[in-house]
């Protein structure tokens, strides 16, 4: 496979353009932005979040005021009652709490500080950005905005886990795919959706209207680009469907991918100066092949010939939220091989999606690397729903899982390709997860939070909001003028 190397930005000739790059002045707020301690927000937020945010270091919580009382009274008692006697035991009863108090375990420190930080960050953003109340940190960042559908290109600023830098086509233009075709992957013709992925500027793609899309071939992404189906009801199927190789900061959402077939043994362009030989792909929905900065959210996917979602050969800083998954086999293979060590340095986040009907296995199926699994609904699997080799560290936390009747099928995870004696110091475990219906989850490994650090990449909401977090997973129905 060749990679689409990113070139020198040049201004292509665009099927539609709406909206112009950020100026220079922009870019250095921008950067100033970034270096704050809210660098995901624009400038005009963080008076906003500043004002409303409550200064909870200050407030006294109720039994600090009791404790205060009772030093109060302590006090005046000492001075009441001069013999030395009732000095001495009035001071034994002040320090009898400092004695008997038991010592913190450092784990559970570490834990509320990390739970502490992830609220506060969420707050933040509801303030910011006119919170819908939800619970879904995601969603509440955007989806409350009347006027979304103007400022699209919010929604790089609401990501979350280990993909949360990934700004897609967040400082460039609005390009408007008007055409359906994929007539020529060489020479793609302006206005269709391969001419907006190939281009080497930054680009925030749209869609004029509701459409299916059937490519003739793979559709190969650069850089720093967002396909955005908001508003419009739109399929790629029937064809070969989405490749990240080698390429940054990519954002999918809202689009339907279904059906998605092998392609290969053809030339097909990757930018505007580079076309090349494919080879036979593998049919996945979404294909991240030594991709970073990735972010796909509320897509409705399905019966794809490989996988709906696959990342392999040393991609990380991944994001995979709110979908909505149903009738497929192999779900989401994460790890190239077992042997392919590169996979060590994968992060990937997989929040609040709903693996529904139909599915079968691999919810993820991991190799090397750390996975933090959080907050989703899992209502079907026949086989298992999360799977590894390789000695992968899974950090499962909030979870919904409903195990199916059959007898031998209610196990969550599966150890694969290893004896019992390699596979128990694996790192995998579950904390807070909802186990429904005879579900068990087996872990393995030390158990002790510091080996899950790399695995831990936001706050996990209670098991029993799952439901409420997971209702809108999938593609979105947004009306433009009204809350999406």
């Amino acid at each position: 496979m060749r990679a689409s190397a990113r070139k020198q930005r040049t201004k292509p000739i665009l099927g539609r353009v709406l909206s112009e790059p950020r100026t220079a002045e922009d870019e250095r707020e921008n950067a100033n932005a970034r270096t704050s301690n809210f660098s995901k927000f624009p400038p005009q937020t963080h008076a906003l979040s500043l004002s409303l945010s409550t200064p909870a270091f200050f407030l006294i919580r109720p039994e600090e005021e009791k404790a205060t009382e009772k030093e109060d009274k302590r006090s005046k008692m000492a001075v009441a009652m001069p013999t030395l006697s009732l000095l001495l035991l009035v001071f034994f009863l002040a320090a009898w709490p400092i004695f008997s108090s038991p010592v913190q375990d450092p784990e559970g420190v570490v834990h509320e500080v990390h739970q502490s930080i992830a609220n506060a960050t969420r707050n933040r953003r509801g303030l910011g950005y006119l919170s819908c109340g939800t619970g879904n940190p995601i969603d509440d960042c955007w989806r409350c905005d009347p006027n979304w559908e103007k400022n699209r290109q919010r929604l790089a600023d609401c990501a979350i886990g280990f993909g949360k830098n990934a700004v897609g086509g967040r400082d460039g233009r609005i390009y408007v795919v008007t055409d359906s075709g994929d007539d020529d992957p060489v020479n793609p013709k302006p206005g269709t959706i391969r001419h907006a992925v190939i281009q080497d500027e930054p680009l925030w793609i749209i869609f004029q209207r509701d459409m299916s899309i059937q490519l003739k071939e793979e559709l190969i992404m650069n850089s720093f680009k967002t396909l955005d189906g908001r508003g419009a009801s739109v399929h790629i199927a029937g064809g070969p469907c989405i490749t990240v190789q080698f390429v940054t900061n990519i954002i999918i959402h809202g689009l339907h991918i279904h059906d998605c077939k092998q392609g290969g043994n053809a030339n097909v362009r990757s930018s505007p100066r580079h076309y090349g030989w494919r080879t036979i792909s593998d049919g996945d929905g979404v294909s991240i092949f030594g991709g970073s900065h990735i972010w796909v959210d509320h897509c409705s996917l399905s019966n794809c010939k490989d996988g709906l979602i696959d990342a392999i050969e040393g991609s990380t800083a991944i994001t995979i939220s709110n979908n909505y998954m149903t009738h497929h086999d192999k779900v989401m293979l994460l790890g190239h091989s077992d042997s392919y060590t590169r996979d060590k340095n994968m992060q990937v986040t997989i929040a609040f999606n709903h693996f529904g009907e139909g599915l079968v296995q691999r919810m993820p199926r991991c190799r090397h690397g750390y996975f933090h699994v959080v907050n989703n609904d899992y209502t079907h699997w026949e086989m298992y729903a999360i799977g590894g080799s390789a000695d992968p560290t899974i950090n499962s936390q909030g979870n919904r899982f409903t195990a199916p009747d059959k007898r031998f099928s209610k196990e969550v995870t599966k150890h694969e390709v290893a004896p019992q004696s390699e596979w128990r110091n694996w790192n995998w475990r579950s904390e807070g997860d909802l186990l429904l219906n005879g579900a068990f989850f087996t872990p393995s490994g030390a158990g002790a939070s510091s080996s899950y650090a790399k695995a831990s990449s936001l706050g996990a909401r209670p098991s029993s909001l799952v439901g409420t977090i997971t209702g809108n997973a999938g593609t979105l129905g947004c009306k433009k003028g009204s809350r999406c």
